[in-house]
C-alpha cells in the first residue's frame, strides 16, 4: 500500500480509531486476538467501514480488488477507497506495500481479526474476553441500575465541579491524587502559586472547551490521555486497551468477578472506580468482585449518554437552558450544580431561584474569565450551545451586540502587548543605524523600529549579539561608529 493521504471518509470515525492506527502492527495482533476487542472495535468503525467488514468476514479467501469494486457506484467510489484505506492503517484489512494505490490488489480480513469476531458473533470457546460473571450470594444486599447510575453520575461530576470551581472561591469536593495526575498532564488544569491562596489548580481554556463537549467525549478525552500514560507507569498498553474493550461489552447490572484480571486491569480497576466506570460495593470479603456502570458498557456506542443526577429538576438536564437578551441578563432555568459553576466563570449572578438563576454578562466577569484563559469565542460557543429552545426561533440565536460586545472585551484586554528589550538610539549616521538595525533584523530580534529617528527597539534575547556585533564595528572603523 503506497504512503499518501486518503479521503474523509463519511461519518464520524470514533476518537479512538486515530489512536489505534498509531499502533504497530504487533501490538493490534495481541489486541485482535481477544473477541471482546474485535467486536468493539468494529463497533468504533464508520457505517461504510462495518459493510464493508461484513461483507468479507465471512469469505474464506480475498477476493480481488476489482469484483469489490463492480459492488460500488461511481458516486461512492471516493467515499469506498477511503474506507479500505483506514481498515489498512489499523491492519484489519493487510496492506500490501507494493501496491501503488491506497486499495490492495486483494482484499480480505486479518487472520486474527476475522477469526476473534467470527467468535465474538456466533458464541463459544472458552477465552472470557467477555468477563466472567461472579455468582450470586443471596447475602449480599443488591446493587440497583439506580445505584450504578447515581454512583457513575457522582464520580463523573465530581471531576467536572472540581475542573469549574477551580479559581474561585468555592470548595468542592477533591477528586483523587490520581485524577488530579491526569488532568494536569492533559493540559485540562494547571497548578497556580500564589502569595494569599498558596498552591492551586486552574481549569485551563483547553479546559472550558473541554467542558463544551458531550459528556461521552469528555470521558475519551481523558481516557486517551490515560493511555498516552501508560508507558511511564509500566502498564502493558494491550492490557489497558482489552479491558476498556471488555468493560464496553459487559452487561450493565451484572456483577462480575476479578479473578481472571491481570496485575495492569488490577491496577485499571482501581483508576476507573475513581472516572465512575466501575463500581465494588463494601462488604464483598476477599473476593474481588465489581459492576460495570453505564459510562462503562456505553465506551464504545455512538449514542452515550451519561446518566443525570437523581431528582434534578425538569427542563434542569436539557441541553438548552439558557435565555440572553440584548441588555446581557441571562436567565437560566436550571438547579444542576455543575451548569451553574460553568456559568459562574463568566457571568455575574444576581438572583438565585429553585430552578432559576439569573444573572447579567458584564465587563468584569468577561474580563476575569478571559484571565482565567477562557475566549471570548468559547463563552459565545457555551451560550449557543446551551441556548434555550425558545432562543432558537431567534435569527442569529444570541444577539449580535452580546456577541460583539464580549469579543471588544477581549480586543481591549489584547489591545497591548508588552515586549522585553533594549532601545537602541543616539547612532551618529543613518548608515550606522542602517546597518546595526539589518543585523538585528536578519537574527529576528527587532520589535518596534522608526528610522527618521534613528532608533529600534530589540527583544532582549538578543541584546548581547547587538552589542558585540557594535564593538566589532566601532574597532574596525577606529572607534569611530
Amino acid at each position: 500500500m503506497a504512503e499518501g493521504k486518503a479521503p474523509a471518509v463519511a461519518g464520524t470515525n470514533h476518537a479512538l480509531v486515530p489512536f489505534l492506527q498509531r499502533q504497530n502492527q504487533s501490538s493490534l495482533s495481541r489486541l485482535y486476538s481477544k473477541p471482546s476487542a474485535c467486536l468493539a472495535v468494529f463497533r468504533l468503525l464508520s457505517p461504510v467501514q462495518r459493510q464493508l467488514v461484513m461483507n468479507i468476514l465471512w469469505l474464506e479467501n480475498p477476493v480481488a480488488a476489482t469484483t469489490m469494486n463492480s459492488w460500488v457506484t461511481r458516486d461512492g467510489r471516493q467515499l469506498y477507497q477511503a474506507a479500505i484505506f483506514e481498515l489498512c492503517k489499523m491492519h484489519i484489512v493487510p496492506a500490501q506495500s507494493n501496491i501503488g494505490t491506497a486499495i490492495p490488489a486483494k482484499l480480505g480480513l486479518n487472520s486474527t481479526f476475522k477469526a476473534s469476531l467470527r467468535l465474538a458473533i456466533v458464541g463459544g470457546g472458552d477465552h472470557r474476553t467477555f468477563g466472567a460473571p461472579a455468582p450470586q450470594t443471596p447475602n449480599l444486599p443488591p446493587v440497583t441500575l439506580h445505584m450504578l447510575d447515581a454512583y457513575a453520575t457522582e464520580r463523573w461530576e465530581t471531576i467536572l465541579h472540581f475542573m469549574v470551581s477551580s479559581g474561585t472561591d468555592q470548595s468542592p469536593s477533591r477528586p483523587s491524587p490520581g485524577v488530579l495526575h491526569l488532568l494536569q498532564k492533559s493540559g485540562l488544569m494547571v497548578t497556580t502559586i500564589s502569595m494569599t491562596s498558596g498552591t492551586a489548580m486552574k481549569i485551563t481554556s483547553r479546559g472550558f472547551q473541554f467542558l463544551l463537549n458531550s459528556p461521552h467525549a469528555q470521558l475519551w478525552e481523558l481516557l486517551l490521555h490515560y493511555l498516552g500514560l501508560v508507558d511511564q507507569r509500566n502498564m502493558d498498553l494491550v492490557e489497558v486497551l482489552s479491558f476498556l474493550f471488555m468493560l464496553s461489552t459487559m452487561e450493565l447490572g451484572q456483577e462480575y468477578t476479578g479473578e481472571n484480571l491481570t496485575q495492569t486491569q488490577l491496577m485499571m480497576l482501581d483508576d476507573l472506580r475513581d472516572y465512575g466506570l466501575a463500581y465494588q460495593r463494601p462488604g464483598t470479603g476477599t473476593t474481588l468482585r465489581f459492576f460495570p456502570t453505564r459510562l462503562a458498557t456505553t465506551l464504545t456506542s455512538s449514542l452515550a449518554e451519561l446518566p443525570r443526577t437523581v431528582g434534578a429538576a425538569g427542563g434542569t438536564n436539557a441541553s438548552g437552558f439558557i435565555i440572553l437578551e440584548t441588555n446581557y441578563r441571562l436567565y437560566a432555568y436550571t438547579d444542576n450544580p455543575l451548569q451553574i459553576a460553568v456559568l459562574n466563570l463568566f457571568v455575574t449572578f444576581k438572583s438565585r431561584f429553585p430552578n432559576l438563576v439569573v444573572g447579567m454578562v458584564t465587563r468584569d466577569s468577561v474580563k476575569k474569565a478571559l484571565a482565567n484563559g477562557i475566549s471570548a469565542e468559547q463563552i459565545i460557543a457555551y451560550l449557543s450551545a446551551h441556548a434555550h429552545p425558545q432562543m432558537h426561533k431567534n435569527n442569529p440565536l444570541l444577539p449580535v451586540t452580546v456577541q460583539d460586545q464580549i469579543r471588544l472585551w477581549e480586543l481591549e484586554r489584547n489591545r497591548v502587548k508588552a515586549d522585553e528589550g533594549f532601545l537602541w538610539t543616539e547612532f551618529t549616521s543613518q548608515a550606522d543605524y542602517d546597518l546595526v538595525r539589518d543585523y538585528a533584523s536578519k537574527l529576528n530580534l527587532v520589535i518596534w523600529e522608526n528610522p527618521q529617528k534613528r532608533m529600534f527597539f530589540a527583544s532582549t534575547d538578543g541584546h548581547a549579539n547587538i552589542r558585540t556585533f557594535i564593538e566589532r564595528r566601532r574597532q574596525a572603523m577606529g572607534g569611530n561608529m
